[in-house]
């Protein structure tokens, strides 16, 4: 009987070893991937920001604030200046309805609210079908258009956007991310010469992020 308690303590010493260099292991690989994995990330929001709003000569990322949705997060505000003139923003804003998750996009707009373009950084939509949201034929039909006159919506909700054929679901999201981009960015929306909304609904102003990563 002895034995075979001392073979059950040998065996749990044993696990609980392996399981302490696993987890050494682990949190050894999270730190020397860590901060490859952000610039990755980064490079890619810059990136689509460009692809959005090419003009821009500015940081944008220096200057990014972040404003709430109202639905109890925020979302990311970089903008776009040109020799110090003001082009617009871009919103790295998001959908949780989409076919197979969560969608994101970088919409740009004008300072009037005009969408000025638009790139997915991630979807997880059928192949050949909601995948095709990343496309022109369907994400272009929104460039110069205005949500406060046109209906961000596919054509089978009343609205105005043309979903992609056997995508509804995929089509939706897109539009549930932009609109909450715009409503976001444009509710009680007044600018001062920062370039820094007041957050919606309250008279103080929204205050740069800075990362101390």
């Amino acid at each position: 009987m002895a034995k075979i308690e001392s073979s059950f303590k040998n065996m749990a010493l044993s696990l609980t070893l392996i399981s302490l260099i696993a987890s050494a292991c682990l949190a050894f690989v999270y730190q020397i991937t860590k901060g490859p994995i952000e610039a990755s990330v980064m490079n890619k929001k810059i990136s689509a920001i460009k692809t959005v709003i090419p003009e821009f000569n500015n940081n944008p990322d220096a200057e990014m604030f972040r404003l709430p949705t109202g639905e109890g997060d925020s979302l990311d505000i970089y903008p776009a200046k040109k020799d110090g003139n003001l082009l617009g923003f871009v919103v790295n804003t998001y959908s949780p309805s989409g076919f197979s998750g969560n969608i994101s996009l970088m919409a740009g707009f004008k300072t009037d609210g005009t969408i000025i373009n638009i790139a997915v950084l991630e979807q997880k939509e059928t192949p050949g079908l909601g995948t095709k949201m990343t496309g022109p034929e369907f994400k272009d039909q929104f460039n110069d258009k205005n949500p406060a006159e046109f209906v961000l919506k596919v054509k089978k909700d009343g609205g105005q956007v043309d979903a992609i054929t056997a995508a509804t679901i995929s089509s939706r999201a897109f539009c549930d991310a932009l609109q909450r981009a715009y409503k976001t960015l444009f509710t009680g929306k007044e600018w001062n010469d920062s370039a820094v909304p007041p957050v919606p609904g309250n008279t103080s102003q929204a205050e740069p992020i800075k990362d101390n990563n």
